[in-house]
């Protein structure tokens, strides 16, 4: 076994985002190569963990020290909850990194007109920082230092935004920052609550000994401060300017930051405040529903490609959220299930709208069509990533959502006949997916072919393979779920 496999995850991308910076002149258009090494070898390390837990290995932890004055320590757990989204995400930024090397080179020519190798490599020295945020927030067992890495992964998206953004990018850029910065600053809150209650602890684990008057404030402020994050309604005005203005090589990056409260909440509401969150979940759920729907016809009224998929992050990753809340076991771990299958889709669909920007220019979907005659990989690739948000068999949607809502109808069943409606009213919400991912394939790939885009080539190789490679991880989810629920079921549960 590899030394300190988890820390290695976590400082490898540090040191040669450092690197990069520092030798970014010398490095030129290297700098995405060794990006992409770097977090390749991110993935391996990850997939060894995995090899071991699978095998019977309950969990891998690892402790450092980090200020003995203050008696903070950086520790680190690997489980059947953590494991699997570290490497889901880490999965994304690499195919990411790849699909960024011909793009954020357009986009710094079009954006200042000529080829500045110093911006290149500054966007991916910034680039590593977001796989180290990402995955320190899911192995942390500290409280102070997931706050941290929540803060990192913000960092890098704000200079992305401003430098190499969209329309009006210079103000997106601070709305996103502060938006984040809300609801990082209420987790904080969250954080520093249970620390006063837990005598001088930022333990996760401690967070269970914590009596029933301090434990409702901690997890409403933590609830809360993320679901600012996740841009659930009434909270997400902000998400769809951001989302749709950022470059589309972290699109994907930014999604998965958004849906990454559903693996927070289940880690430290469910695993360790469940009593007191389940006097939260009904309200939830009926919030996630409201967010749903609304997030739906959001979605349908678009007609900016970048736009639209924005607008449908909104009603996706309510989806999860709407299952956790369930408070049943197949509820939860089909959310989380379904977050990493959406950040999957998300990922394609996202690129798939960056690529066609890149190729023609034009994000208006009233402005394109036929495009499937001269981009025939594209379009399979954007069938694939919608068919994984609509939940068609045999990719991964179908088997998380199909787990979610099991759970999801039997906390209906078990309850109330307001939360069987809302199981019924959840199943609508599904159908309105397929109308808001496939609508576009029709108005985009099929169709008479304008004339101003019968010169449009066929994407690179660079940007098309490793979106392939997520729809095949998407097949093999949809075909074998138990792969990923093998680890989800050792790690979650309500006793």
């Amino acid at each position: 076994m590899i030394p300190s496999p988890l820390l290695q995850s976590i400082i490898v991308p540090v040191i040669a985002s450092a690197i990069i910076g520092i030798f970014g002149r010398k490095l030129k258009y290297s700098a995405g190569w060794i990006a992409s090494a770097i977090l390749i070898y991110s993935d391996i390390l990850l997939i060894l963990v995995g090899i071991n837990l699978w095998s019977g290995t309950e969990s891998i932890y690892e402790e450092y020290i980090w200020s003995e004055a203050a008696n903070l320590k950086l520790t680190l757990l690997a489980d059947g909850l953590s494991l699997p989204t570290a490497l889901i995400m880490n999965l994304i930024c690499t195919a990411c990194a790849f699909y960024s090397m011909p793009y954020i080179r357009h986009r710094i020519e079009a954006l200042y007109g000529e080829e500045r190798p110093g911006l290149y490599t500054l966007y991916f020295s910034l680039y590593l920082l977001f796989a180290v945020g990402l995955v320190g927030v899911s192995f942390s067992t500290n409280l102070i230092a997931m706050y941290l890495f929540v803060e990192l992964a913000l960092i890098p998206s704000y200079f992305m935004i401003d430098l190499y953004g969209y329309v009006d990018r210079h103000r997106i850029a601070m709305m996103y920052f502060i938006w984040n910065h809300v609801g990082a600053g209420l987790f904080l809150i969250g954080v520093v609550l249970a620390y006063i209650a837990n005598g001088g602890s930022f333990e996760i684990s401690a967070l269970s000994l914590i009596g029933d008057g301090w434990s409702f404030w901690i997890c409403f402020f933590i609830l809360i401060g993320w679901l600012v994050k996740m841009a659930v309604f009434g909270f997400h005005v902000w998400l769809p300017y951001a989302h749709g203005e950022h470059p589309t090589s972290i699109a994907a990056i930014i999604a998965t930051i958004v849906g990454l409260g559903n693996y927070v909440i289940v880690r430290i509401l469910i695993g360790q405040l469940f009593k007191t969150f389940q006097l939260l979940a009904f309200p939830l759920m009926i919030w996630s529903l409201i967010t749903m729907i609304y997030g739906a016809f959001l979605t349908i009224a678009q007609d900016d490609v970048k736009r639209l998929y924005a607008c449908s992050t909104v009603s996706q990753t309510a989806y999860s959220l709407l299952g956790i809340a369930s408070c049943t076991v197949l509820g939860i771990t089909g959310g989380v299930f379904y977050f990493l299958s959406h950040i999957i889709g998300k990922c394609i669909l996202f690129s798939v709208a960056g690529i066609i920007v890149y190729e023609t220019g034009i994000r208006d979907m009233r402005r394109l069509g036929g495009l499937g005659r001269s981009m025939p990989l594209t379009a399979a690739l954007c069938i694939l990533g919608s068919m994984i948000l609509s939940a068609i068999p045999p990719l991964s949607g179908f088997q998380a959502e199909w787990i979610m809502f099991v759970g999801i109808f039997r906390q209906g069943f078990q309850g109330s006949t307001m939360g069987l409606l809302i199981a019924l009213i959840g199943i609508f919400a599904t159908f309105l997916t397929l109308i808001y991912t496939f609508w576009p394939i029709k108005r985009i790939f099929f169709g008479p072919l304008p004339d101003e885009l019968k010169n449009v080539k066929r994407a690179p190789l660079m940007m098309t393979i490793p979106l392939l490679i997520l729809a095949i991880l998407s097949m093999i989810l949809g075909i074998y779920p138990d792969i990923l629920m093998k680890f989800l079921n050792s790690a979650i549960s309500l006793s």
